[in-house]
């Protein structure tokens, strides 16, 4: 809405992986706040490829769209929507010459593998478009999705740090350990709120998963294809190693790092994956101090990681099971995904000579922050302690199934208020 009603708006890139909802948010919002709406999927209409041959004036192209639909195209209350760009790289270098001829037209342009396109494409439209990306559901979006909405609003009023009463406290972990398994994609959520079906989600899942490896092979050469393949199904069983950092000589052995560092910057690229760099010295700006060859990999969905692991569906009733198992590779994966949704857009973590490790650092304001990720109840604190002994900052962050604490400059946050951790800072 703040896109539509900006009298400086310029043609809209919405990015993020397949299936996260793109089609379905932009359908929605085509339908309900223009009186026309023009949908071209340039995936599914190869036909339609023809009306970006030639000059690409945006006003050949608007008539050509009229003519193919059958209708002439209004430039007042009208969203034309461009899905599956990636298909036609003419629809991408169009959006310039709407931007700088036709600004008066809404456009919104979307691909599954857009980044990709983004990162190849010559013409890419520098300065003529705005940028929006969408994720998989975050834990808040879930609550909303399962009418946890009292629950949500308490959540989302609160101002200091302070215990929950005991029976919020667990029933918000309950939920977080049934995300963790479902994850955020919407299909997959709207077939549990519909059917409370786990093998009827899991076989979501493991399509989704089949349309993630059908990309690697149509959007690249077969070497490329097989290497991408390759790195994908290493990231569960790197994340579960207590040493969560990725290393390419155990995608498989005796290979070069060289070999893979393409692979990486396509599953990122794709939105499939979030990366953190090491950092051995926190300074501003983080960016400038992380060491890039030193990483770990995340999946962007937790649920997508659950499948890849073939996690059974006992672990949600199991008493802490799933924060207890699997060496926390679910909670570090949610915290990752989580701070990536909320405008973390890079992601840091620290590390000392002496071994000590903290999971995640960030910069709020003009101030670093360590955030510790704990899966069990322990209280042990010695990383982040060492952080504080060397660089006192002004909080140390332990994110953990436990309820909200504050002790000096010691903050505890149950791992479902993730989400609020720069409003109680």
């Amino acid at each position: 809405m703040n896109w539509k009603d900006n009298p400086k708006r310029k043609p809209l890139l919405l990015q993020g992986a397949r299936q996260v909802g793109k089609t379905y948010l932009v359908n929605k919002f085509g339908e309900t706040e223009y009186s026309n709406y023009i949908h071209l999927n340039f995936e599914e209409n190869p036909d339609i490829h023809e009306l970006f041959t030639g000059e690409l004036n945006p006003w050949k192209i608007i008539e050509k769209i009229g003519l193919y639909i059958g209708q002439k195209v209004n430039e007042t209350d009208t969203l034309i929507f461009f899905d599956e760009i990636q298909a036609v790289p003419e629809v991408l270098t169009s959006l310039k010459y709407f931007n700088e001829q036709a600004p008066e037209y809404h456009i919104i342009a979307a691909g599954s593998l857009l980044g990709v396109s983004l990162g190849k494409s010559s013409s890419f439209p520098v300065g003529n478009v705005n940028f929006l990306k969408l994720y998989p559901m975050s834990f808040i979006e879930y609550l909303m999705a399962v009418d946890e909405h009292l629950l949500l609003e308490h959540l989302m009023k609160m101002k200091r740090i302070e215990s929950l009463p005991e029976v919020f406290h667990e029933r918000l972990i309950h939920h977080l350990k049934l995300y963790l398994f479902l994850g955020g994609m919407p299909e997959v959520l709207q077939d549990y709120i519909n059917h409370s079906d786990i093998a009827s989600v899991r076989n979501i899942q493991n399509d989704i998963l089949e349309a993630y490896q059908r990309d690697f092979s149509k959007y690249t050469d077969r070497n490329q294809a097989v290497k991408t393949l390759e790195v994908w199904k290493s990231i569960p069983r790197q994340l579960a190693r207590e040493n969560k950092k990725f290393k390419y000589r155990d995608v498989r052995k005796n290979t070069r790092a060289a070999t893979y560092e393409q692979t990486a910057e396509w599953l990122l690229n794709a939105g499939l994956i979030n990366i953190s760099y090491n950092i051995g010295t926190p300074k501003l700006p983080l960016s400038a101090y992380a060491d890039h060859s030193k990483f770990k990999i995340y999946l962007h969905d937790t649920g997508l990681l659950a499948a890849m692991l073939n996690l059974t569906s006992d672990a949600i009733i199991k008493p802490g099971r799933i924060f207890t198992d699997y060496f926390g590779i679910f909670i570090e994966n949610f915290v990752s995904q989580e701070l990536t949704a909320y405008d973390k857009k890079e992601l840091f973590y620290w590390t000392s000579k002496s071994d000590a490790e903290v999971d995640f650092i960030f910069q709020y304001k003009d101030h670093i922050y360590p955030v510790e990720v704990k899966g069990g109840t322990s209280r042990n604190l010695k990383s982040l302690r060492s952080y504080d002994s060397k660089y006192a900052p002004e909080y140390i962050i332990r994110l953990s199934p436990r309820n909200f604490t504050l002790s000096g400059n010691f903050m505890n946050l149950p791992l479902y208020a993730c989400f609020s951790i720069d409003r109680f800072l």
